[in-house]
């Protein structure tokens, strides 16, 4: 068996990947990691509790955040195997940066998903507050 290495010349020469690469991408699936499991995870779980103890009152728009969460999971996981795949360091990194980017995007879109329904909601919510006062009070 003949490698590029072992002196084969119709073998494609291919430089090996450098450390850096390594790295990067090391670091790059570690931030992504505690990004979903340390901030994203809670506060779905946070958001949907909220949900849940409101009665709905605060909505949860679960459709559009799991659209959401599935999409950029996939991007994300491409920009890290874009990393990976790299055999420059700088490309390496950047495509880290760029994953871990998306990722922290992904955690912050169900909070303002939450906000902007909360909003539409509260507009909803005080004629009929008004209402039940008034029956309350004759």
């Amino acid at each position: 068996m003949t490698t590029a290495w072992s002196g084969n010349r119709r073998a494609k020469l291919r430089r090996p990947r450098p450390r850096g690469v390594w790295i990067a991408s090391g670091i790059g699936v570690v931030l992504v990691l505690g990004t979903a499991l340390g901030a994203f995870l809670p506060l779905v779980g946070f958001l949907g509790g909220v949900t849940a103890t409101t009665s709905g009152l605060v909505p949860f728009p679960f459709v559009r955040v799991a659209l959401i969460t599935i999409a950029g999971s996939l991007v994300v996981l491409a920009l890290l195997v874009l990393a990976f795949t790299r055999r420059h360091t700088a490309t390496a990194a950047s495509a880290v940066v760029l994953a871990v980017l998306v990722a922290i995007a992904v955690t912050i879109v169900p909070i303002v998903l939450v906000a902007i329904g909360s909003a539409d909601r509260a507009g909803d919510v005080w004629p009929i507050v008004t209402e039940l006062w008034n029956r309350f009070t004759g």
